[in-house]
């Protein structure tokens, strides 16, 4: 039977390990705050008190952190076993992922630069998108957890990075959209408009977008239950940032950002990124 050592069970990380439990697999999880592992236990997972405890005897080891340098931190105090598999989808940014892959190297260790595309919702269905990059040889292996948590795979190359690069590529895309929605309904705010109008212009359009629709009640009401923290978007929008550099203007990240930063610093940074509202009111004041 495939053991995983699953390292990481924040709001992505439980429901995914959760998921590979239920698919038959043995998975045995550790996190920092070990009582956000805990409801695991009754999902048929084994819950550890270290990262060491979790690798031994694994097939694959999947890390699902906050950031690379929380990955690298991790990973140092490893000993892996020959054969086990790194299966990274955290989202570290370019630099990162190829530290980490340089890390793999110096270890033996076959790694795939896997991040996945999706929020909490689709992390406890078992849909999200993993975005792949790793050696030829291990797509078959992978596929038993991939599968497990996700709903379609991209194989993206052998190129440790390619995938992460994809990953910022979207990111910008979802940074901008909730930015924009939030700076809409502001904006009818200010302006007197009622911003139930927004959505209804919107019904039907070719620029209707399911993900306004869902971030922008949450914005309204001002109630901001996290299906992706605002504190990990404001790292995923900086990630962005830095990868473009001073070779194009990504515009709407840095507007992300900046509104991202203020709401973490009023106190949003739990709260789900849809709080990029907060920031943008707060910022017009």
């Amino acid at each position: 039977m495939t053991t995983v050592a699953f390292l990481g069970t924040g709001i992505m990380g439980r429901p995914m390990a959760a998921n590979l439990a239920r698919a038959g697999l043995t998975v045995r999880a550790w996190n920092r705050t070990r009582a956000k592992a805990e409801p695991l236990a009754a999902e048929g997972v084994t819950v550890v008190g270290s990262p060491s405890e979790a690798v031994k005897g694994a097939d694959f080891l999947v890390t699902m952190l906050a950031d690379g340098p929380a990955v690298a931190e991790v990973f140092r105090g490893l000993s892996l076993e020959p054969g086990t598999i790194w299966l990274q989808t955290s989202t570290v940014g370019i630099e990162w992922a190829d530290r980490l892959a340089q890390a793999a190297v110096a270890a033996g260790v076959p790694f795939v630069d896997c991040p996945v595309m999706g929020t909490k919702g689709p992390a406890e269905q078992g849909q999200l998108q993993v975005l792949a990059a790793g050696p030829d040889n291990v797509h078959e292996g992978a596929a038993e957890v991939f599968n497990a948590i996700g709903s379609k795979t991209r194989w993206l190359g052998t190129e440790p990075g390619t995938a992460t690069r994809l990953k910022l590529v979207m990111n910008a895309w979802v940074l901008a959209l909730t930015n924009g929605t939030g700076e809409s309904l502001a904006l009818a705010s200010v302006l007197g408009v009622d911003p139930q109008l927004f959505s209804d212009v919107m019904s039907g359009t070719g620029f209707d977008v399911p993900y306004a629709r869902a971030k922008g009640p949450m914005m309204l009401s001002g109630e901001y239950p996290a299906s992706f923290p605002a504190s990990l978007a404001a790292k995923d929008a900086r990630l962005v940032v830095e990868a473009a550099g001073h070779a194009i203007d990504v515009g709407g990240a840095a507007a992300a950002l900046a509104h991202l930063e203020t709401a973490v610093e009023a106190g949003h940074g739990e709260d789900d990124m849809a709080a990029v509202y907060e920031g943008i009111v707060k910022k017009g004041r």
